[in-house]
């Protein structure tokens, strides 16, 4: 089947219901739908293949008893099953307290989520429409996947729900570059819609995953939180997507909300990957969570500190930030002192301003370090739009291979041999330190252009005014004489 296809006729019913208000709503309504496709196929495989297994939700509420007949439950009693029993029963579902206990992920799931639709008729044809799809079908589930990626992406059509969603190349450049294990503990403590983990276990499972040991290392390696409920949702649903069992490792939590002494050695984590929110300001009382000099409601802030926190001795990272936090004073100067004592910040990559369009136009950087020797010397590697385009767009977004020459640069794992190229250049940890650590380091190489002498500039732009002045003049006259006759 044409999974695309069906997906866009769902849509097309969405939009003749009064009740669902735009893409954010249709996409949270699409994404409890699926969940409940996705998991009740996922669990009649493993009651097939795994001795004793029962499924988290109750009988009455699986998908093969409420949703899976075409000619079944429709209208207003449709509706009233769904919003006062099913909502009620997986919102308050009571879980065993036992490892792996996929209550919990269902009920994380349906916490906050709310069924938007008002047509029980549009809603049992959307069912239907989503019944036809077979996760347990390898190749559909491969083509859905890739679908879902888009979806996540037409989040950026979504007003602020654009903000969960990093592009893809960006993720997999940066899990390419960190290289996971598995059985190294991953950790995003702001995921969004699980971009970061999704390509950290494609990368894992293309290089290093042989064996179901292997599969379960990494799976029990995998780390994650994120505050708001639809992304939250869209994670745990691209989770199951991936072929995990138990995504109750995607917590619906806020990562900053406890104090930061709190995060102790048992915490500690190999890696972080993450974007995390930049320009979003925390609520009143989150930043007492944190030590005086690194107070601020500025969230990007607050995530750096946790992470230089989180990571063990040798753990490494990779950061989005924006270009406020190389050059910006006060904390952010505090948090570059913090990060450059702690951690080896060996790497910056400095991006163009377009990456995150159209739902944000702000240059951005991606940080790599290592927790354990102090900074000696950062390598800095600018980025370009490719030759014959102006800027990334929707129609034309940054890709994988664009990172390509950076890749060659980077000078494998050891990042041997790296030279200066009109791309790339190196500064000492003493400069930026003379530079009260302002980070924002211009590419040295970079010729700027000549626009002439200011003096001259300014007396050519006076004798334009003049003229046009003049004409302005001329042209009221003969407006004027052709009006007299």
């Amino acid at each position: 089947m044409i999974v695309r296809t069906t997906v866009k006729s769902i849509q097309d019913i969405m939009r003749q219901d009064v009740g669902v208000d735009g893409d954010a709503q249709r996409i949270s309504q699409l994404t409890w739908l699926f969940f409940l496709k996705i998991i009740d196929d996922q669990d009649q495989e493993l009651e097939l293949t795994k001795d004793g297994y029962q499924s988290p939700i109750p009988e009455k509420f699986q998908w093969r008893n409420w949703a899976a007949d075409p000619e079944g439950i429709t209208g207003q009693a449709l509706l009233d099953f769904v919003n006062d029993e099913l909502f009620l029963a997986l919102k308050d579902l009571k879980l065993t307290g036992k490892p792996g206990d996929r209550r919990r992920v269902v009920r994380d799931v349906f916490e906050d989520a709310y069924n938007y639709m008002k047509s029980g008729q549009l809603l049992r044809q959307v069912i239907n429409k989503i019944d036809e799809v077979d996760f347990n079908n390898l190749d559909e589930r491969r083509h859905f996947g890739e679908f879902y990626e888009q979806l996540l992406n037409d989040l950026q059509s979504a007003g602020n729900a654009g903000e969960y969603y990093t592009p893809r190349a960006v993720t997999a450049f940066m899990v390419d570059r960190i290289d996971p294990r598995p059985g190294e503990t991953l950790f995003d403590p702001a995921c969004g819609t699980g971009g970061f983990l999704t390509c950290a276990i494609r990368h894992m499972e293309k290089k290093y995953v042989r064996t179901p040991q292997q599969r379960e290392k990494m799976e029990g390696s995998l780390r994650a939180v994120e505050k708001k409920q639809l992304p939250h949702m869209l994670c745990v649903t691209n989770m199951l997507l991936h072929g995990i069992e138990d995504p109750s490792f995607v917590r619906h939590d806020n990562t900053l909300a406890r104090p930061l002494i709190s995060w102790g050695k048992d915490q500690r984590v190999d890696i972080v990957v993450t974007n995390p929110p930049f320009g979003g300001r925390e609520e009143d009382g989150i930043e007492s969570n944190f030590p005086a000099h690194f107070r601020t409601k500025e969230t990007a802030d607050l995530f750096l500190a946790l992470i230089v926190r989180l990571l063990k001795k040798d753990g490494r990272a990779a950061v989005v930030l924006p270009d406020g936090t190389l050059f910006g004073e006060g904390v952010k100067t505090r948090l570059k002192e913090h990060l450059m004592e702690e951690c080896n910040l060996h790497t910056i990559v400095r991006l163009p301003n377009s990456v995150f369009k159209p739902y944000a136009s702000i240059g951005t950087n991606l940080l790599f370090f290592e927790k354990g020797t102090p900074t000696q010397d950062i390598w800095f590697y600018e980025h370009r739009v490719p030759e014959g385009q102006k800027a990334y767009s929707m129609t034309r977004p940054i890709r994988l291979e664009h990172f390509q020459g950076c890749i060659d640069w980077w000078g494998g794992k050891e990042r041997q041999g790296r030279e200066e190229t009109p791309q790339a250049w190196c500064v000492t940890a003493e400069e930026v330190k003379a530079r009260a650590y302002n980070l924002d380091f211009k590419n040295p190489h970079t010729v700027e252009e000549d626009h002439g002498d200011p003096e001259t500039l300014l007396t050519d732009l006076a004798r334009a005014d003049v003229e046009t002045a003049g004409l302005r003049e001329q042209l009221k006259a003969i407006l004027a004489e052709a009006l007299l006759r």
